[in-house]
């Protein structure tokens, strides 16, 4: 091998090797389903809390855990369509 290829290459990867420990690591993301029998306008407090909740356990919505919500608005026969729907 030639002393300048190896030298060249050496040095390539001294480079880069500094980069690598600047990669930001993968973060966990959450996605949680809430099926409520009723709408979302009766249930607003319940939902309140419930995200309180996953504040108060670090999950901040849009950052770190997605919540589908879906709402059967009084009507229990559509908790099934609604529970298989993604």
């Amino acid at each position: 091998m030639e002393r300048r290829t190896f030298l060249t290459g050496t040095g390539a990867m001294l480079f880069a090797a500094p980069l690598a420990v600047w990669a930001q690591a993968v973060k966990k993301s959450w996605r949680i389903g809430y099926l409520s029998g009723g709408s979302s306008q009766v249930m607003a407090p319940d939902v309140a809390t419930f995200r309180e909740g996953l504040r108060n356990r670090g999950l901040i919505e849009g950052e770190n855990v997605l919540v589908e919500y879906r709402w059967a608005d009084g009507n229990n026969e559509k908790l099934p369509a609604l529970a298989g729907d993604q």
